[in-house]
C-alpha cells in the first residue's frame, strides 16, 4: 500500500535516477563537486607531502624563491606578497604572512565544506523530526513546533547568525555537563542549523499533513501502530526524496553562511583556514593582491552553483510540479 503514495509524492528513486542520468547540467554539476571535493580532501594533504611542502599556517615572510633564475621574496619590502605564477610552490601566490594561498585555499575549503555539510545534516535533522511530528500530531504540538518555527522565521538569517554566533562566542556552549568552547568549529555549525531549520521545517510539515489524511496511513492506525511507527515506517519514506532535495540546498547556503560569519569575524576562527576567513584576511589588499579574494570567492562560487544546479535537478526528477525554494 506504500508504493502508490511514495511515487505520487516523490517521484521515485529509480525513475529519478534514469532522469538525471539524462540531464547534462546535473552531470556537469556532480563532476565539478567532486573535483572540488576531492582538490580539498585527498588533494589538500597529498600535494602538500609530495609537491609543494609548505602547511596551511607556515608563514615565510623573509623567504625568498627561484624564478626565471632570479631570487624573488615572497613578501616584497613594501609588504606586497607574490602573485600567482606557474611554480611549484605559491601557484597561486602568497598572502601578506607569506603563506602559500594555493594550500591555504584547499585546506580552507575542507573547513568550509565541513562547516556546510556538517550543518546542513544537523539543519535537515533537526527539521525533519520537527516537521513529521508537528504535521502528523496536529493539536498542540504542531501550534508549539509553528510558533518556534516562526519565531526563528522572523529574524533575517544573517542578523539571528551573527547574533547568536556572538553571544556563543563569549563563553562558548555550556548544556550541562556538555562544555563546547568558543574557538570549536562546533559553534558555527550549529548557529547555522538553528537558523535554517524553519526554511526546510514548515515544507517538510506541509507535505506530512496532506500525507497524514492518505488511505495508507488509516490503515496503519487500523491495524494498532503507534504514532512513532507510523512516522518512521509510513510518513519518512514519502518525504525522504524532499529531504534528500533540500540537503542539497541546504549545503550551498551553509556554505555562503559560513564564508559570510567568517568574513565578519563571527564564524570560523581566525586562526583556522576558511574561504571566509581567506577573503577576510585580504580584502585589505584587493588592488595590490587581488588572488587574496578572487581566488577564495571562484571557489565558493563554483561549489555553490554546482551544488545549486545539482539541487534543482533533483528537485525537477524527484517531482517537477514541485516549489522547492531555500531563501536567505
Amino acid at each position: 500500500m506504500n508504493e502508490e503514495p511514495v511515487a505520487a509524492a516523490t517521484g521515485g528513486f529509480r525513475p529519478a535516477w534514469r532522469q538525471l542520468r539524462r540531464n547534462p547540467a546535473a552531470i556537469g554539476s556532480a563532476l565539478v563537486l567532486f573535483l572540488v571535493l576531492f582538490a580539498c580532501f585527498p588533494g589538500a594533504p597529498l600535494y602538500v607531502s609530495q609537491v609543494c611542502h609548505n602547511g596551511p599556517d607556515r608563514q615565510n615572510i623573509q623567504g625568498h624563491i627561484s624564478e626565471g633564475g632570479h631570487q624573488v621574496s615572497v613578501v616584497a619590502d613594501d609588504g606586497t606578497p607574490i602573485g600567482p605564477g606557474w611554480r611549484t610552490c605559491y601557484l597561486l601566490g602568497a598572502d601578506s604572512n607569506g603563506r602559500d594561498l594555493f594550500v591555504r585555499l584547499l585546506y580552507g575549503g575542507r573547513v568550509s565544506l565541513e562547516v556546510g555539510g556538517l550543518s546542513a545534516i544537523l539543519c535537515v535533522g533537526l527539521a525533519l523530526l520537527l516537521g513529521l511530528v508537528a504535521g502528523y500530531a496536529g493539536g498542540p504540538a504542531d501550534a508549539v513546533i509553528s510558533r518556534l518555527l516562526d519565531l526563528i522565521w522572523s529574524f533575517p538569517v544573517y542578523l539571528l547568525a551573527v547574533a547568536l554566533a556572538t553571544a556563543f562566542a563569549v563563553g562558548g556552549i555550556a548544556i550541562g555537563p556538555l562544555h563546547v568552547a568558543s574557538s570549536s568549529l562546533a559553534i558555527p555549525i550549529v548557529v547555522i542549523a538553528i537558523v535554517y531549520v524553519p526554511y526546510v521545517a514548515r515544507p517538510i510539515r506541509g507535505q506530512v499533513r496532506s500525507l497524514r489524511r492518505m488511505e495508507f496511513v488509516e490503515a496503519a492506525e487500523a491495524t494498532g501502530a503507534g504514532p512513532l511507527r507510523i512516522m518512521a515506517v509510513e510518513l519518512l519514506p514519502n518525504v525522504a526524496s524532499m529531504t534528500l532535495v533540500f540537503l542539497t540546498l541546504i549545503v550551498a547556503n551553509n556554505i555562503l553562511t559560513e564564508a559570510a560569519l567568517s568574513f565578519l569575524g563571527v564564524g570560523v576562527p581566525i586562526l583556522t583556514p576558511s574561504w571566509g576567513n581567506i577573503i577576510e584576511q585580504g580584502y585589505q589588499t584587493i588592488v595590490t593582491a587581488p588572488a587574496l579574494t578572487v581566488a577564495p570567492g571562484i571557489a565558493i562560487m563554483l561549489t555553490v552553483v554546482s551544488l545549486n544546479v545539482l539541487g534543482d535537478a533533483l528537485r525537477d526528477a524527484f517531482d517537477p510540479h514541485s516549489k522547492i525554494r531555500i531563501r536567505g
